[in-house]
């Protein structure tokens, strides 16, 4: 691997996003003993203009052109699948992706049904931040559910909402990871892609 730092940019289609990935990024970087990663903060763009051919392709090139020419890393996109199947979805969008930068390492993840799904998928660790309670079990529905979110603020014992401008970062810095990749395939897959993008190699 080049000496050079690992650096990774990104686009999402949220703003809660901006605060939460390059959070859960770090924490898999430091779980690889990595600890000096350049995660450059993400680049918002509409989930619309993304999954548009040409937007994805667009917003692939702009990143490419301001990461280091030899540093190891690359570039992530991360969008919802909303009602899309991401068995589908996900590789159109990468195909897409890859054909207009393919000297770099490209990743595109689909959340299933969205972000917070990941959230859910580890449930039991989320007591204490965002009004979350202990003892909280994974629903059996959380890779499915259409609304995360709502199921985020239903169980919060303060009354509040869950707002994912100010929510989705404190629940991204504790959240049990190898518990949300046990319970969410799109989540392990997500994990399985930024270790590609570190090392360069695919897990099976």
């Amino acid at each position: 691997m080049s000496s050079q730092r690992v650096t990774i940019a990104s686009v999402v289609e949220g703003e809660g996003e901006l605060a939460a990935l390059p959070i859960v990024l770090r924490r898999l970087m430091y779980a690889a003993g990595i600890w000096d990663a350049d995660i450059r903060p993400p680049h918002l763009v509409g989930r619309g203009r993304l999954v548009k051919q040409g937007g994805l392709e667009a917003t692939v090139d702009a990143l490419a052109r301001r990461l280091p020419p030899a540093a190891p890393g690359g570039i992530l996109a991360l969008i919802d699948a909303d009602d899309d199947c991401p068995a589908e979805l996900g590789p159109s969008l990468l195909r897409r992706a890859a054909a207009v930068r393919p000297d770099r390492q490209v990743s595109v993840v689909l959340a299933n049904r969205e972000f917070e799904a990941w959230f859910l998928a580890a449930a039991p660790s989320l007591g204490g931040r965002a009004g979350m309670p202990h003892g909280l079990d994974v629903p059996e529905d959380h890779e499915t559910r259409r609304d995360c979110k709502g199921w985020l603020t239903h169980h919060r014992t303060d009354g509040g909402q869950y707002r994912p401008r100010v929510d989705q970062a404190p629940l991204a810095d504790i959240f049990d990871i190898e518990l949300a990749r046990a319970n969410s395939p799109s989540f392990d897959k997500f994990c399985r892609d930024i270790s590609y993008l570190i090392t360069g190699k695919r897990e099976v």
